[in-house]
This record gives C-alpha cells, sequence and structure tokens, in this order.
C-alpha cells in the first residue's frame, strides 16, 4: 500500500461515499485516502489499546490489508503503521467488516455508503459471527487459510485443545495494551492490538510451556492466528488459552492482606521497634521465623509466598532445560550480551533521569531531596553500569518471562497461575527474547513486593495510628522476611532441578 500522510481534515462528511465493491474497497485509493486521513487517526486516538497517547502522532500509513473470508461475509485484518514526531513508529492490527443499516455508537468506525449501499465500517471483534468464524477456525485447523499475495492467516490448534463446536463468546473486559474474548466460558483468545513483525514472546513462551514442558501453573496454550510472511517473521496476531477459574490477580490479594498485616499492628498491640530484624537477602525456612513476625503477619501470608516461590523456580526450570529449541536452551555470559546489557541500562537510565529533570518544578519536600540526591549521583551510577564484569558470573542466561511482578499472577486457591509473557512493554521485540539471568523475573518480584507493602501504607495511613517513620520501620522488616522465606523456596528448587544460577554475586 503507499504511504497515506496525514493531512488537514477534509470537508467531506459522514457517511463517505464510494464506488468499490466491499470485496475491492482496499483498491480504491479515494477510500484509502479518506479513511486513514479522515476516520482512522481520530478513531484510535480514542481506543484505550493505543500506545501512543504520550507521544504526538504524524502520520497513519496502512501497511496491509488481507481478507478474512466467510461463506457469506468478507472481512479484513488492517495492519497500521503509526508513525510520531518523535521519529518511531508502532504497528496496530485491526479487523474490519462492512454492516448494512445501523449500529450501536460504540461499535462504528465511520458511516459509509459503498457501491450504494448504506452501512458501517466497525471493528469485527464486536460482532459474535466474526468471533465465532475465528474460533472455527482455530478448532477445525489443518494448516493455512486465506492466500494473498505476500500474506497467509495460519490458524494453529494446540494439542489441549479438545472443543468442537462454538458456543458462546465475551469480553474479558477493558484492557489497556489487547483485546480479550472468552470463548464457551473455556478458553480466551487474546487479540494483540500492536503487533510486531516477528513471533510474539507471549505465544512463544505459552506454547512451549505447555506443549515442551507440560507446566501446568500458566493457562494453557489451545491455539493461535497469525500472519504468516513470505518474505519476514510471522506476525502473531491472537493466543488462546484455557481461561483459569481465579479470584483476581495476586497485586489485589496481596494489598488486601497487607492491610490486614498492618491493621494488626494496633489490633494485636505490636510493639514495632522490638520487632526482630532480618538481613536482607537472608534465606530462611518458614518455621525459622520468629514467632513476633508470625504473630503479626500470620502464618498463611508466609505459605502463599513460599507457593510462589516455588512455581516461580518451575516456571525457570521448564524455560532453561531444553537441548533441542535453540530459543530455550541455556547460555552463558559473555562480551556480547554485556554490551547489550550496558547498553539496554544506560538507555533506560537517561530516559529517568529526563523525566526526574523534566518534573524537578513538581516537587517539594523529603520528595524534592531524594529527586536532587537520585540527579546528584547520576554519574556513580552510570559508573556502576559501566563497570559491570561478566567474568565475574558464573550463571547461566536462559529466557524469562521479562515482566513479572503480582499483576501477571493469578491466585487459585492456595496456588498461583503465572500468564502475560509478552515482555517489558519498554523493550523491543528483540530485546524481549535475549537470554537473561532468571534472578532478573525474582528481582522484578521483589520490587513488586515492596511496592505492595508501600501502596499499602500510602493508601491507608490514616487506618494505622502511627507515625510514618514507625510504619516505615515495620515495612522494611516485613519486606526483608518476604524475601527471606522466597528465596529459601527458590534457590532450593531451581539447585536441586541443576539450574545453574550462580553464586552469591549473581
Amino acid at each position: 500500500m503507499t504511504m497515506t500522510h496525514l493531512a488537514p481534515q477534509s470537508t467531506l462528511s459522514e457517511p463517505y461515499s464510494f464506488k468499490n465493491s466491499w470485496e475491492k474497497i482496499f483498491e480504491d485509493e479515494s477510500f484509502l485516502k479518506v479513511f486513514i486521513e479522515d476516520v482512522l487517526e481520530g478513531y484510535i486516538i480514542k481506543q484505550r489499546w493505543y500506545g501512543g497517547k504520550a507521544s504526538t502522532l504524524k502520520y497513519i500509513e496502512p501497511v496491509k490489508a488481507f481478507p478474512i473470508a466467510h461463506k457469506r461475509e468478507l472481512y479484513y485484518g488492517l495492519l497500521l503503521e503509526v508513525n510520531f514526531k518523535e521519529a518511531f513508529f508502532q504497528h496496530y492490527f485491526l479487523p474490519l467488516a462492512f454492516i448494512a443499516g445501523e449500529v450501536s455508537e460504540g461499535d462504528k468506525i465511520a458511516a459509509v455508503k459503498i457501491n450504494g449501499k448504506e452501512g458501517h465500517i466497525v471493528d469485527a471483534l464486536n460482532l459474535e459471527v466474526f468471533r465465532k468464524l475465528l474460533f472455527e477456525q482455530i478448532i477445525h485447523a489443518s494448516g493455512a487459510d486465506e492466500d494473498s499475495d505476500e500474506f497467509r492467516v495460519q490458524y494453529h490448534k494446540g494439542a489441549k485443545l479438545m472443543e468442537r463446536e462454538y458456543k458462546s463468546s465475551r469480553f474479558m473486559g477493558l484492557e489497556q495494551s489487547n483485546t480479550s474474548i472468552i470463548y464457551n466460558d473455556k478458553y480466551v483468545i487474546k487479540f494483540f492490538r500492536r503487533i510486531y513483525v516477528s513471533m510474539n514472546p507471549d505465544y512463544e513462551i505459552s506454547r512451549f510451556l505447555t506443549e515442551r514442558k507440560n507446566f501446568k501453573n500458566t493457562p494453557a496454550y489451545t491455539g493461535s492466528i497469525s500472519l504468516e510472511a513470505l518474505d519476514r517473521d510471522n506476525v502473531t496476531l491472537a493466543l488462546m488459552q484455557e481461561l483459569v477459574p481465579n479470584e483476581g490477580d495476586a497485586w489485589q490479594y496481596m494489598l488486601k492482606e497487607l492491610d490486614t498485616v498492618f491493621s494488626n499492628l494496633k489490633r494485636k498491640r505490636i510493639n514495632i521497634q522490638q520487632l526482630p530484624p532480618c538481613r536482607l537477602f537472608e534465606r530462611m525456612k518458614i518455621v525459622n521465623i520468629p514467632p513476633e513476625i508470625i504473630d503479626w503477619a500470620g502464618l498463611n501470608l508466609f505459605l502463599k509466598i513460599k507457593t510462589l516461590a516455588k512455581r516461580t523456580a518451575e516456571m525457570h526450570v521448564a524455560l532453561g532445560s531444553d537441548i533441542q529449541d535453540t530459543s530455550f536452551t541455556p547460555t552463558r555470559y559473555n562480551g556480547d550480551y554485556t554490551v547489550w546489557l550496558k547498553n539496554r541500562l544506560l538507555y533506560q537510565f537517561q530516559n529517568r533521569l529526563n523525566i526526574v529533570e523534566n518534573n524537578l518544578h513538581k516537587l517539594e519536600g523529603l520528595t524534592l531531596e531524594l529527586a536532587s540526591e537520585f540527579l546528584e549521583s547520576k554519574n556513580e551510577i552510570r559508573k556502576r553500569f559501566v563497570n559491570f564484569d561478566w567474568t565475574q558470573l558464573k550463571g547461566e542466561r536462559i529466557r524469562i518471562h521479562g515482566d513479572y511482578h503480582l499483576g501477571q499472577v493469578l491466585v487459585h486457591g492456595d496456588d498461583f497461575y503465572i500468564l502475560d509473557f509478552e515482555g517489558e512493554p519498554e523493550s523491543t521485540i528483540r530485546d524481549r527474547k535475549v537470554k537473561q539471568p532468571p534472578l532478573k523475573d525474582v528481582a522484578g518480584m521483589f520490587r513488586s513486593f515492596h511496592y505492595a507493602i508501600y501502596a499499602t501504607i500510602f493508601n491507608n495511613k490514616d487506618n494505622y495510628p502511627f507515625e510514618l517513620r514507625q510504619l516505615y520501620h515495620a515495612a522494611e522488616i516485613l519486606y526483608r522476611y518476604f524475601l527471606a522465606v522466597f528465596l529459601e523456596t527458590y534457590v532450593a528448587e531451581v539447585q536441586e532441578k541443576n539450574l545453574n544460577i550462580g553464586y552469591d554475586q549473581e
């Protein structure tokens, strides 16, 4: 498709009229110009899944429109390149349908008259008939679907998919970056709105864990939809997994539990200053936790952390135990990884510096003091990054979750299910597939524990009759015991299964 630069809004108004039929609409230059310039810009920036809200849109370019055929209706998958004035771009996937007559205001993208027939162009995922079509294509998948010169729509049926017919579909709820639909109250298909010209890590890892490693504590992979390009990597459009019954994510669970823990300070008349301390990164079995800590926080919370540590270790063992698929074969530290890591750290660090510097005028009090201290220490921090010496590390690098925190874990009874393997949103798709130390995931979870503890204090401090410094003191003690229990279980599990995470230096 030819590039279309956004020009000033035209004087045309809805319904836009075009002479070509729906089957040939993307061959119509006038349609492309009006649809892209007058319609899509305004539509896309309002969508929850649009990831460019913090940047300035420059122009939208339609990369490819490919047919998704049905016996009676024709749908299109539209790949868009959104370019920004900050000199970067993002790709998005939008499935389209033409519906004659009226549709609800929330469904329509544009009112049009195509070849004399009035109707609306809509996001096809809002139509049950389209959702049914995709599900049936997956459960009856036998290979490629429609050929479209350089692209082919590919449906894949997972080994765990036992379903034989479509019964129902409904949206899972409001999401930011993707659209998830529940099928037959048993499966979830996640449609990736922002896409990458490469295999999505969520698809890649989910399928690997289910079909190669039989890992039980992640929603089982049951199918996918991808766009197979003849001259480049496949584009993952959708991932289908089992629907795991759950009581919500571990972040909400932890906030609820921690509110009880901090409320116990008054209810149980805990003397905060006499709480026994714990060394940072000490390893400790639950039976060795001082009774004062158990009395304060409760045994159940530590048992949950132990279970989460075990599931995390089992995930890493699975991701690092393949000798056939080179994508999942463990590797060592080397100079190439060091160059990648230092560049990545310095790039991210500079972004943080810019954010703080640009917002310094909004800060006051202790926050301003801490921000100033951070800025004054920037050279020292950079030096630590640059002085990283890979020769001191003896562990292995593996494929990891990459964006591991309490919000990526579902609570189901006394157990946990790990999901969303897309990786760090700030990273490129290539960076997300770099093998890294599994302890990066562990560190991510530790930071999430820290966030949860302090979020509890900040959001509920009026409910706890203590000075903030006392609450902070209790918070740090609790945090260190969380880490001690997690590390004890995690390290024992991975070492027993021969996953090499190195020594104390790591």
